[in-house]
């Protein structure tokens, strides 16, 4: 049975906000997420969120992502020490390099995604998702007979995002931030505020993350960036989620849990690379790899009217009468003209073209199609250009 529940949030100190919090809701935040712990400015008075959407995919959006909290490792072991955490192959991760990486425990079970930034060889940052991540690092520092420090730095991160990314950040930096590649990053200066900027991001766009190194100047740095992006038309949003859908960008918690496996999820596997160093979950994933998978994360999309269906609890997904899967987020594609979402489906109902039916909370059956990934440029061409 549905039922729908009216409810007030109360705020609360364990609710941590951002150093840019108070400039957030002075420029017009007034919905928030929480994650990890904090106050995630989602929506701004002045944007409707297709709006938001057009100003991120065509101009550019300035987000508070300080609910990014860094995991910092650092000591003579760090490098050792993170190479048995991730999937992926750090002896090919140069300093000042960032990549993608996935975190699993002794099962395969994706704990985390962070973006891992090396910043130098013996100093990593780990930029999480919706977890504690800092409190299983720490407790694998501790039997690991490593010398390594793990700790939360006070880093808060904002990002650029928007094919007017570049211009913003040439306009606070100069010239020489042109020659940052994607998913690289160095340390510099604004005005004395001292930041690291990475070429990196949560939208399928150019994009940038700056992490403040300084919170008590989070103002201070939020009110700069506007500054410097009024002539490109920078505007305060939030993270979109219609983008970060089309470019095949998933997010921990909804989309993907504990109980699955890098495997399970449409693209992801690339993240397990073969290597000598023995991470954690590296037997079952071998296991996991050889065996298969019996079920998979992926793409749905139909035709239709425009619709603001939010996924508040998993839709259920049927086939021939059966119920045999789940939905965990759609959006309507403004630049596609369609809806596409995510939907976990059992592994033999998994290829492109496969008809299946939703139903949305309280309303009727839908017909949809599983979709490749990402819907929007699938070699990715537009955040490296």
């Amino acid at each position: 049975m549905d039922v729908n529940y009216e409810w007030t949030f109360f705020h609360s100190p364990e609710y941590r906000r951002s150093p840019y919090f108070d400039a957030t809701v002075r420029d017009g935040a007034q919905g928030f997420d929480l994650y990890n712990h904090m106050l995630l400015p989602m929506f701004y008075s002045q944007l409707e969120y297709r709006e938001d959407y057009w100003q991120n995919v065509e101009r550019a959006g300035l987000w508070d992502v300080s609910v990014e909290r860094q995991v910092e490792i650092a000591g003579p072991d760090a490098f050792e020490f993170v190479n048995r955490l991730v999937t992926r192959d750090l002896t090919k991760c140069a300093v000042t390099q960032c990549k993608y990486v996935i975190l699993t425990n002794q099962d395969g079970g994706i704990l985390n995604d962070p973006i891992l930034l090396r910043l130098a060889e013996d100093l990593f940052w780990l930029s999480i998702s919706d977890n504690d991540l800092l409190f299983w690092v720490q407790g694998v520092a501790v039997n690991s007979g490593m010398q390594v420090q793990v700790r939360e730095p006070d880093v808060a991160p904002m990002q650029i995002q928007g094919p007017r990314s570049k211009d913003v950040v040439h306009e606070l930096f100069g010239d020489s931030i042109l020659d940052l590649k994607y998913y690289w990053c160095r340390e510099v200066e604004l005005d004395g505020i001292p930041l690291v900027i990475s070429r990196t991001g949560w939208s399928g766009e150019v994009g940038y993350e700056l992490y403040l190194r300084d919170t008590s100047r989070g103002v201070e740095l939020w009110d700069r960036v506007l500054e410097a992006g009024r002539p490109h038309e920078l505007r305060p949003t939030g993270p979109n989620e219609i983008r970060r859908v089309e470019a095949g960008i998933f997010n921990w918690g909804s989309d993907m849990r504990l109980e699955n496996n890098p495997f399970e999820i449409t693209g992801l596997e690339r993240l397990v690379e073969e290597q000598e160093a023995g991470y954690i979950g590296k037997e079952a994933l071998s296991r996991i790899r050889t065996e298969g998978v019996s079920r998979k994360l992926v793409g749905i999309e139909w035709p239709g009217p425009a619709t603001e269906r939010w996924v508040e609890k998993y839709w259920p997904v049927f086939r021939d009468g059966g119920e045999v899967g789940k939905v965990t987020v759609t959006y309507w594609s403004p630049r596609l003209e369609k809806q596409i979402g995510y939907a976990w489906v059992p592994i033999e109902l998994a290829a492109p073209g496969t008809e299946l039916e939703i139903e949305p909370t309280g309303g009727p059956r839908i017909q949809v199609t599983v979709a490749g990934l990402p819907f929007w440029d699938p070699k990715k061409e537009i955040p490296k250009s």
